[in-house]
């Protein structure tokens, strides 16, 4: 299936509305280059009337935030809006602790606290801070044990201590309470079977990511939920549908997601204040009317939706226009599905992906170029891998020292901190104009500007690039560990396969995202 018709079809549904008041909230990037920016955008959330402002929970990332420390700052410096994690990484957070944690800050800020929460995601990054890697079974299974303690230790006025003998969680005698200020709502980031039939027994709310939805995901999402929940005797529509949104996801397309695919709660990513402005000003009221008109009986959601060119429905999967990429020109490097390693560095079906070009998008050749030298630096890296694996089976064959493999690493682009996309900006740019000076990391931060559909994927990759040096480093100590141990071979092997898989699959999915941007966008905005 093309990319454009993949993606467009990942907003159809066909379950219909639940007739949620609907609810508007902001995604904050938790940086910590700027805190105070980071709170001011809460702040300014808070002032203009919205009703959510979350942070995404990434402990082992050291470029953000402690998320729990800043809801509890962000709860002090407002007044009214609430607040939530999006999601919170339950691995690294113990139930029994977060539940108190929860309380707490619900009580402290007056009823204004929401959990969201998840099963957990990279587990290099989870275990290296200390957390139990898990199969993604038993992460859904200890994510029901959490969520049953969490409950339990909320009902203060239940009699007897809280008890729990589970495979992954474990309290005995436990003091109940305290009870929050409110009926704190327990909203689930889930894609698979198991998850979503999860959320549909035990959750309050639905809480996956626009960009993160296979074709189909929406409605299919919404069907396992509900009839998960009938099946545990709970009503369907007592769940609610939330959903993270790109910035310039607009009234129409939200207008069809509430009347046609249920979303009650949209949040949107806002990491300016103007985003922040437009949705609580202009947007959100706007989805309103809009909304409240068709279930008032004045119109069908495609007429509420209206026409125009964000209208017509191409995004929502209805009518999808192919597009065959003729006019692109530029064709990424396929990923072959080939796996080395019995290890999987990431779980590749929760990758985001970007939004369909814009109708009528056009190329020219600088802006074609751009693409093509993303290709032509991985070809470049694809080769290094392969030169890095003959190496090794020089190695094993006894042909070469681990030393000198070792230094032949060294030299490599791949072990150096500038193969990054941020560096193949820099170089670029050295080469179209020697008078430009890039930023290390440069390009991400013009392409979520240019394109703020592609924040999630950006995202994503950045943390990609993150196991990806990991396990470089990993390859690096299998050599000096074989120095040691020369008769050993199955960590140096398993160590460059890993990278292997790793690194092939990020260079192709990284192709798959931002070739077609980098044409339409370029480096500069007078590129193209």
């Amino acid at each position: 299936m093309d990319r454009p018709r993949r993606i467009a079809e990942a907003y159809a549904s066909d379950v219909g509305d639940y007739g949620h008041e609907l609810e508007f909230g902001v995604f904050i990037t938790p940086s910590n280059r700027q805190p105070e920016a980071v709170v001011e955008l809460a702040v300014l959330a808070d002032r203009a009337g919205l009703d959510l402002v979350s942070f995404q929970d990434h402990p082992y990332q050291p470029r953000f935030l402690d998320t729990w420390t800043l809801l509890s700052y962000v709860a002090a410096r407002t007044q009214r809006v609430r607040l939530a994690p999006n999601v919170l990484n339950l691995p690294l957070r113990p139930p029994a602790v977060l539940a108190r944690a929860v309380a707490a800050l619900d009580l402290l800020s007056g009823g204004r606290v929401e959990l969201g929460i998840g099963a957990g995601a990279f587990w290099d990054g989870i275990e290296a801070l200390g957390g139990r890697r898990l199969r993604p079974g038993q992460s859904v299974d200890a994510l029901e044990e959490a969520i049953g303690l969490i409950r339990a230790l909320w009902a203060a006025d239940a009699p007897g201590a809280v008890e729990l003998d589970g495979t992954y969680y474990r309290v005995s005698g436990a003091a109940r309470g305290p009870a929050p200020a409110h009926d704190v709502g327990i909203w689930v980031g889930a894609y698979k079977p198991r998850m979503l039939e999860l959320t549909g027994r035990l959750a309050d709310g639905w809480l996956p990511s626009l960009s993160y939805l296979e074709p189909g995901a929406l409605a299919t999402g919404n069907a396992a939920i509900d009839a998960a929940a009938a099946a545990a005797g709970r009503d369907p529509s007592a769940i609610r549908r939330l959903l993270n949104v790109p910035a310039d996801t607009g009234a129409e397309e939200m207008t069809r997601l509430a009347l046609e695919g249920g979303i009650g709660t949209f949040i949107l990513t806002g990491d300016d204040a103007d985003t922040i402005r437009a949705l609580a000003g202009e947007l959100a009221p706007a989805v309103r009317d809009r909304v409240a008109a068709a279930r008032d009986g004045g119109g069908s959601p495609a007429t509420a939706a209206g026409t125009g060119p964000r209208g017509d429905g191409t995004r929502l999967g209805i009518e999808p226009t192919p597009d065959d990429g003729t006019r692109l020109g530029i064709e990424p490097t396929p990923d072959d599905g080939t796996r080395l390693s019995a290890t999987i560095p990431w779980d590749e079906s929760t990758r985001p992906a970007g939004l369909a070009p814009p109708p009528g998008a056009t190329y020219t050749e600088p802006g074609r170029q751009v693409g093509r030298h993303l290709i032509d630096v991985h070809d470049m890296l694809r080769r290094e891998l392969d030169e890095l694996r003959g190496i090794v089976a020089e190695v094993r064959a006894g042909a070469l020292a681990a030393g000198a493999a070792r230094s032949a690493l060294n030299a490599m682009a791949l072990r150096q901190n500038d193969w990054t996309l941020g560096a193949f900006c820099s170089r670029y740019c050295r080469v179209v104009d020697s008078h430009h000076r890039l930023e290390d990391e440069a390009l991400f931060p013009h392409l979520s500007r240019s394109d703020p559909g592609l924040r999630p994927v950006i995202d994503r990759l950045s943390e990609e690039h993150l196991v990806i040096h990991d396990a470089i480093e990993a390859v690096d100590r299998a050599l000096v560990e074989h120095i040691n141990h020369p008769d050993d071979f199955e960590t140096l092997q398993a160590a460059i396969d890993l990278l292997t898989d790793a690194l092939r699959s990020h260079l192709a999915y990284e192709e798959r995202e931002l070739v077609e941007p980098l044409a339409r966008i370029g480096f500069y905005p007078d590129q193209v």
